[in-house]
């Protein structure tokens, strides 16, 4: 089945929730066997359909945790979350979002991940309304080439992309990174906290003193690094999406492009970093679009460049579209659970002329069956009239008719009797008929032949046994006969009346 990913931008918290607007986005579509179909850049309306639907989401809007969860399942399970992670939380863990890793860590604990439920719901509807029934969401930072672990160190890594390119930082750490890291004190900028209240991309004094606060903390983890907020904030200085993975933990933030490098080198400290940058993402090409920036995510100067740190390494889009397809996580869970079989208005408007067609089915099928049933009826009705009919003709005195053919049998077998005839059922026929049908078997082999109820009841001595013809002799007498098991006898009847 064909599959879309689409790269969602990140939350600006400065936007109240009535405003909230989705950007053109950049996109992958891949086919069912998995070879690039379309990719480019398009509005929420006019992105292409699929099967499935992957959304990356920004590292800034996603926090990841580790904690141990008590032995619940289902909504027991949800309702206790909150309860977990509030300690490491300044939001209100009660309005976000907060989704489990499948797969346990080493020591057992699981790894959540935090979102803000407005802003993820959103999203989901958004799509939903769209078209897109069956939806993924992926945190950016399970999308990335695992970091190899420098000797006798611990490995992070990290990815950038500018304003020119959808923003996009993305670190995952190597092998022993997530244990080192939950051993060491957590940085003030890494906090739950940043997640609320930075601003990507839109150039305002406040979205630059919000950044400019969140260098300086950043900066004061190792003191001996320079601090960015000593750097001037220019109102065209782009801002830059970095997020940081440390083994299956993660995090986002929004730097200035001038305090790129000396924030990177403050979060890491003495440990090894390994830098990618996002790029070829569809409809960023410089050809097509030197300068372009996403609206929501403001606009920088045609002069502004952002200065990399030495080593950083390319990520091409599809790898991280590719990516996002493997990752285990999936935020879409409890509530956002996806459920492509939900029926709403859109899905209706394109089946109705289906289901107009299964219904006009259904209604010509109930129509003829109940015709049919008419036409029947009434032949039964005229079956009854002429057997009623000939049996009030032939005996007149019949006061009540309730079975006519019954009632015409029993009264040919009185006329019998009275004229001295005998009766098929009485046992003189049937004792007759016997005889003629026993055929090799000899006379002197019945060891018992009783009558009752208009049937006899024959029993052969122990060493003789009917032969298989003996039935077929007794059908063409007329009778019918068949062989008790338990008993060994076998009951013969007018073939007429076993009928």
């Amino acid at each position: 089945m064909s599959t879309l990913i689409v790269f969602l931008p990140p939350r600006d918290p400065a936007v109240p929730s009535q405003e909230w607007l989705l950007p053109d986005m950049p996109f992958l579509l891949l086919d069912k066997s998995g070879r690039k179909e379309r990719a480019g850049r398009a509005g929420l309306a006019f992105l292409p359909r699929a099967a499935t639907t992957v959304l990356i989401v920004a590292a800034r809007d996603v926090l990841m945790l580790s904690a141990s969860l008590p032995p619940l399942k289902g909504q027991r399970l949800k309702q206790a979350l909150p309860n977990v992670v509030e300690d490491q939380m300044i939001q209100d863990p009660q309005t976000c979002h907060i989704a489990l890793d499948p797969q346990p860590l080493d020591d057992g604990s699981r790894v959540l991940a935090v979102i803000d439920r407005g802003w993820f719901r959103f999203l989901v509807e958004a799509f939903a309304a769209a078209g897109h029934r069956n939806l993924r969401a992926v945190p950016v930072t399970r999308c990335l080439p695992a970091a190899q672990s420098a000797p006798g160190g611990l490995a992070e890594s990290a990815a950038i992309g500018g304003n020119d390119e959808p923003p996009v930082a993305a670190a995952l750490a190597g092998g022993e990174a997530g244990a080192a890291a939950a051993s060491q004190p957590e940085s003030p900028l890494l906090a739950p906290a940043s997640l609320v209240v930075a601003v990507l991309g839109t150039v305002r004094e406040t979205a630059q003193a919000i950044l400019a606060d969140a260098a300086a903390g950043a900066a004061s983890v190792v003191p001996e690094a320079p601090s960015p907020s000593s750097a001037p904030l220019a109102s065209a200085d782009p801002r830059v999406e970095v997020a940081i993975a440390r083994g299956s933990l993660g995090e986002g933030l929004a730097v200035p492009a001038s305090a790129l490098e000396a924030t990177l080198s403050a979060l890491a400290g003495d440990t090894p970093l390994d830098v990618f940058e996002l790029t070829d993402v569809p409809g960023a090409e410089p050809a097509l679009a030197p300068h372009a920036a996403l609206p929501m995510f403001g606009k920088a100067s045609s002069d502004a460049r952002i200065v990399l740190p030495p080593g950083a390494k390319p990520l091409p889009f599809e790898a991280l579209a590719r990516a996002a397809i493997a990752s285990r996580l999936d935020l879409c869970q409890f509530e956002f659970e996806s459920r492509p079989w939900r029926l709403d208005r859109a899905t209706v408007r394109r089946l109705r002329v289906p289901i107009g067609l299964g219904v006009a089915a259904l209604l010509v099928a109930v129509i003829g069956a109940n015709v049919q049933w008419i036409v029947m009826a009434r032949e039964r009705d005229a079956l009854n009239a002429q057997m009623t009919e000939l049996l009030l003709n032939a005996f007149p005195k019949t006061t009540v008719v309730l079975d006519a053919p019954a009632q015409m049998k029993s009264q040919l077998d009185r006329l019998r009797l009275a004229s001295g005839q005998l009766s098929p059922d009485d046992f003189l026929s049937l004792a007759a008929r016997l005889a003629r049908s026993l055929g090799p078997l000899p006379v002197n082999g019945i060891a018992a032949l009783d009558y009752h109820d208009r049937r006899l009841d024959l029993t052969f001595k122990p060493q003789v046994s009917a032969d298989p013809d003996f039935t077929k002799r007794l059908a063409q007498s007329g009778l019918a006969g068949e062989l008790d098991s338990g008993t060994g006898k076998w009951a013969i009847k007018n073939r007429s009346a076993a009928q």
